[in-house]
């Protein structure tokens, strides 16, 4: 009698214990980042509270840029290696930078409201940024293009590429172009943030770099999962499609 041994079960999630204690640094710090922002930070002098948006506008702009570039790297590692870890590892981080630039044009468009009088103006820095959405889920678009998955992750690479290109013209915008935005906070000369607001600003940063990896592994897991399923039931239905074919043979 043969034993087999039986095919190995499937993931039930795709935490570790790596990621559980990162999750619950997160929650932690996201708590503290709430308190900092909205109960500890004082109201701006001209801006008053809704000085309070920039604690989330600033740091999902950079994550957004860290996310695009992530993406351009790992585009960079399939195209020149064929890398499968470099096209998932983009893709996971591709989905996360379309997440967090949306986020960064809302708290924008909130703040534009009392600041400006309007939610939304053709600023070059507005402008830019959203350019950098459209070729996130430009992206996103091909990497289903094609039936050919290599055929859809080249394509979407190429768009990688161009959209890494897009960050360093958002970054440099506000000095290139007239434009409403203000210069960056943290790096003028004159700035005068309060001290409780500045370590609010960056405690939003390290908060929002912890959730983006956070996210980062568990997306990145499920894009691997999804593939591997997808391989599966392929390598199954050309496994029928021979027993059809043999049986078709000998009869």
């Amino acid at each position: 009698m043969t034993v087999t041994n039986p095919a190995p079960s499937p993931p039930l999630h795709t935490g570790s214990s790596g990621s559980r204690r990162l999750g619950v640094v997160t929650v932690a710090g996201l708590v503290l980042l709430v308190l900092f922002a909205f109960v500890f930070s004082p109201a701006d002098a001209a801006q008053k509270d809704s000085v309070r948006i920039m604690y989330i506008h600033v740091p999902a702009a950079i994550v957004a840029y860290l996310a695009v570039m992530v993406t351009a790297v790992g585009s960079v590692f399939y195209l020149w290696k064929e890398s499968e870890f470099g096209d998932l590892i983009a893709a996971a981080s591709a989905e996360l930078g379309a997440l967090f630039v949306a986020i960064n044009l809302f708290t924008g468009m909130m703040w534009g409201k009392p600041t400006w009088g309007a939610y939304w103006v053709w600023d070059a820095r507005l402008t830019s940024t959203s350019l950098l959405f459209i070729m996130l889920l430009g992206y996103l678009a091909m990497r289903t293009s094609s039936p050919d998955p290599t055929v859809g992750s080249r394509r979407a690479a190429i768009v990688a590429l161009l959209a890494a290109i897009n960050v360093p013209i958002i970054h440099f915008s506000v000095d290139w172009w007239r434009s409403l935005h203000q210069s960056a906070t943290v790096s003028r000369v004159d700035a005068t943030l309060d001290d409780q607001m500045l370590f609010s600003l960056f405690l939003g940063m390290i908060v929002f770099t912890m959730v983006y990896a956070w996210l980062l592994m568990h997306r990145f897991r499920v894009i691997w999962l999804e593939r591997q399923l997808a391989e599966r039931g392929l390598d199954d239905a050309i496994a029928e499609r021979r027993a059809e074919a043999f049986q078709e043979s000998r009869s």
